[in-house]
């Protein structure tokens, strides 16, 4: 029996249910499948707040009940798109095809000779990263947007508190 193994890229600033729902998704068409947890080197920013092993912890809590073997693996921007293919593949398990909807990243996978689905968005207005951490910073709801686990890694880390700091909006002069 052949291994149906996939590749499936994202930042997960924070990871979300819009995440969980694509993720779910590809678990029903492979055996296992690897999270790369893109921009790995980008923290305490206000676009990117939290660092790559906070994103592996909220993966992993997220993804326990799932039905699929998955790896969720660091990986930096190279900012050589020419490579970066090559440079994901030498830093995963080898994997069949590639699931995104990011047209950048489309179109490299498809020149490498890799095959691309991609997967249904949901609810696309709502589960974004910039949406929640837009409804961080106003102090809006945004916890019924990630799975529970991810709220319990941001409550653990305090992650709002890093967020507004790192955007210059917590109310402090520094």
């Amino acid at each position: 029996m052949d291994m149906k193994r996939a590749f499936y890229i994202g930042r997960f600033q924070p990871f979300h249910l819009g995440h969980y729902s694509v993720i779910t998704s590809i678990a029903k068409e492979v055996d296992e499948l690897i999270i790369g947890i893109g921009s790995a080197q980008r923290t305490h920013e206000s676009n990117n707040p939290f660092t790559a092993g906070e994103r592996v912890m909220m993966i992993r809590h997220a993804l326990e009940d799932i039905d699929v073997h998955f790896y969720a693996l660091p990986i930096d921007d190279i900012q050589q798109n020419p490579i970066w293919v090559s440079y994901v593949t030498s830093r995963t398990p080898p994997f069949d095809t590639a699931y995104t909807n990011n047209p950048l990243v489309i179109e490299l996978f498809e020149e490498a000779g890799i095959s691309v689905k991609q997967p249904p968005m949901y609810h696309r207005e709502q589960h974004s990263g910039t949406e929640i951490r837009r409804r961080m910073l106003a102090d809006e709801e945004w916890k019924h947007l990630v799975p529970d686990a991810v709220a319990d890694v941001i409550d653990e880390i305090d992650g709002v508190r890093r967020l507004k700091r790192v955007s210059g909006t917590d109310g402090f002069d520094y």
